[in-house]
């Protein structure tokens, strides 16, 4: 035997908001690696929002069984292996997450290269899927042209922050944001290079967009939906884009949401609205970390991380992504 790992499982689906009692920390012990496989202790957990959505039954896609070991992107590093190419000491990728600790065969392990400058836990951020799915929204999705204008939703989190920052980096005339606080609205405009952002919380969200855009809006980058993505189509000019990534904002609605309620501006303006899994668009990803790497290492590009430690954060780590507590991405540092 190689030694134990401690792993969350989800026990109950949850109903509405998630609950700690959902879950289970449970410890079990690893077997040694068999041929083609490796021993990863992970060093940083992510927290993302479709897990939400994997927590429910019939939602369309696989969702976590109940009982057993729930996923996720993680990074870590080899202890042991029996892998051609796979050495102890090198740092992998994997969808191992909610665990200290596995053992898997090779084709679960994405060996990584470190950046210069740059701490592991980036490719759980913005070299990993949150950056793609930022940059796959703007430029193959919503197909931004230099003097548009960009307002994104959610624009404080991991994606978000991410894609107000490409846009601008990619000649977007105006880049709005919303988020939930004042301290995000100034990291967004005094940090993160946003032409102006807003307070959903303080008024009428139709009205505030409508303000930060005078003359609308030509792109928008959908992380919220609900009443977002209705005052977003509103302020769409003709021929306007939505790149939709996601819809935190329903994710534990235990109702039909209420809107959007005027869709009929998608015949009367020809917008288009384009849903996304970042999945679905791998051949972008030498480009992507290309183009991102550089812009980190110019200091073009700014992230920032919301790190909780050890395993046993790991829930309300998940519990504070789903309640707006974190700023960028938020990871778990085991």
């Amino acid at each position: 035997m190689t030694g134990t790992a401690q792993e969350w499982h989800l026990v109950a689906r949850p109903v509405g908001r998630p609950a700690e009692q959902d879950f289970r920390l449970v410890e079990r012990a690893l077997p040694s690696p068999g041929d083609n496989q490796a021993l990863v202790r992970n060093t940083f957990l992510s927290m993302d929002p479709y897990m939400r959505a994997l927590m429910g039954a019939g939602s369309g896609i696989p969702s976590y069984q109940l009982g057993r070991p729930m996923t996720g992107g993680a990074v870590g590093e080899v202890v042991e292996s029996r892998v051609p190419g796979l050495a102890p000491g090198d740092l992998v990728l994997s969808d191992l997450g909610w665990r200290t600790a596995a053992v898997a065969d090779a084709r679960c392990f994405t060996r990584l290269q470190r950046v210069e400058g740059v701490p592991d836990s980036a490719f759980l951020g913005v070299l990993g899927m949150p950056g793609l799915s930022a940059y796959v929204g703007l430029v193959e999705i919503a197909g931004l042209r230099e003097g548009e204008t960009v307002f994104v939703s959610g624009a404080a989190g991991a994606v978000g922050s991410l894609a107000g920052q490409i846009a601008r980096l990619r000649g977007a005339k105006a880049v709005i944001g919303s988020a939930g606080s004042e301290a995000k609205v100034k990291y967004l405009t005094g940090e993160l290079g946003f032409t102006t952002a807003f307070n959903y919380k303080n008024g009428r969200l139709h009205e505030q967009l409508a303000q930060a855009a005078p003359a609308g809006i030509e792109v928008y980058f959908d992380n919220v939906g609900g009443d977002h993505l209705e005052a977003a189509i509103d302020a769409l000019n003709s021929h306007g884009r939505a790149a939709l990534c996601g819809a935190i904002s329903g994710y534990n609605l235990t109702d039909p949401p209420s809107g959007p309620r005027n869709l009929i501006e998608l015949v009367k303006k020809r917008l288009t609205l384009r849903g996304f899994e970042v999945g679905d668009h791998a051949a972008l990803q030498s480009h992507f970390v290309h183009e991102m790497s550089n812009w980190l290492v110019d200091g073009r590009i700014i992230f920032r991380e919301t790190v909780e430690d050890g395993i046993g954060s790991a829930v309300n780590a998940f519990l504070g992504l789903m309640d707006g507590r974190n700023t960028g991405k938020m990871v778990v540092r085991i």
